[in-house]
């Protein structure tokens, strides 16, 4: 088990070194440098625990609150620095399906083995 965690440990760092990593980094980091984008990020926050607070208390939750939550959304969606992280995350969740892909199919073909490996 230790030489999996090994190289567990290596693809994690592997990873952290690839350029859609770097990119993500740099636009998450951006991202919370960003007044506004973290101004309407906390003011998401406030309003998904109104929501959930309404729906727990087995309300419907009232078109005002709704509405502010519609348009803060949109609001922060259109900051550029919000684009950015999405694309940004879009690029290595790209990458992470790759690598989940492979490790898939090296499990099946891995199960296919007739040699056993001690953990």
């Amino acid at each position: 088990m230790a030489g999996i965690q090994e190289m567990a440990q290596e693809l994690g760092g592997a990873l952290a070194r690839t350029d859609e990593y770097q990119a993500l980094k740099r636009a998450t980091d951006a991202a919370d440098e960003d007044r506004d984008l973290v101004t309407l990020r906390n003011r998401i926050q406030e309003l998904e625990a109104q929501l959930e607070a309404q729906m727990r208390g087995g309300q419907e939750p009232d078109e005002e609150l709704r509405s502010q939550y519609t348009a803060t959304a949109e609001e922060l969606q259109a900051l550029p620095s919000f684009q950015r992280v999405i694309s940004a995350q879009t690029n290595f969740e790209k990458v992470m399906y790759k690598v989940n892909e492979t490790v898939a199919k090296g499990i099946e073909e891995g199960a296919a083995s007739r040699i056993i490996i001690s953990s």
